[in-house]
């Protein structure tokens, strides 16, 4: 990273979503995961945090027609990183992979790198919205996240990721659902 991070004072937990629908996807992903390691190997945190989910062959949602299939996975870090500061990290690794700064909504992409939860905390700012607003609504998010951390309860949230994936699930077509990937 280019740019020096000022940390925080204190660590939290939090969930990044990787997606990847552009070139080597499972390099890209794998690429991702190396980073965030990194952001948390570089934390003032007390001892490494990092989790990751396998990884989920997945439809595009919402995107142009005729965009490639994802594949996404969700990684949980521990860092004394602020939000912003972490946003800002995420955004200049998706453009070091190729990334444009403007580009069409949700067209296709190298690496996108989503917060999905930063602690316990909701944020709500022009850049960045935290839990991510359609956490509930994406199978893509969901099913990675319940993969490593079914109990948690997100913020403004009363049930759990596993239960909100399971609802998701009992309501989209099998043909729909992620497909987990065995080689990850």
């Amino acid at each position: 990273m280019s740019q020096a991070l000022s940390k925080a004072h204190s660590t939290r937990r939090v969930g990044i979503a990787l997606g990847s629908n552009l070139g080597d996807r499972g390099a890209l992903i794998e690429q991702g995961f190396a980073f965030l390691r990194a952001l948390a190997e570089g934390s003032s945190a007390p001892h490494l945090h990092f989790l990751a989910s396998p990884v989920w062959l997945t439809e595009p949602v919402d995107c142009p027609p005729g965009s490639p299939p994802f594949l996404n996975a969700v990684a949980e870090i521990a860092t004394s990183l602020s939000a912003n500061d972490l946003l800002a990290a995420l955004q200049g690794f998706e453009r070091d992979l190729g990334r444009p700064e403007v580009r069409p909504v949700n067209a296709p992409r190298p690496l996108d790198l989503d917060i999905l939860y930063y602690g316990g905390e909701r944020i709500a700012t022009e850049r960045l919205t935290v839990p991510h607003p359609r956490i509930a609504h994406r199978l893509f998010v969901l099913v990675p996240l319940a993969a490593i951390r079914p109990e948690l309860v997100l913020p403004g949230h009363t049930q759990p990721v596993q239960a909100l994936c399971d609802q998701l699930v009992a309501i989209t077509a099998p043909e729909h659902l992620p497909r987990r990937l065995e080689a990850w």
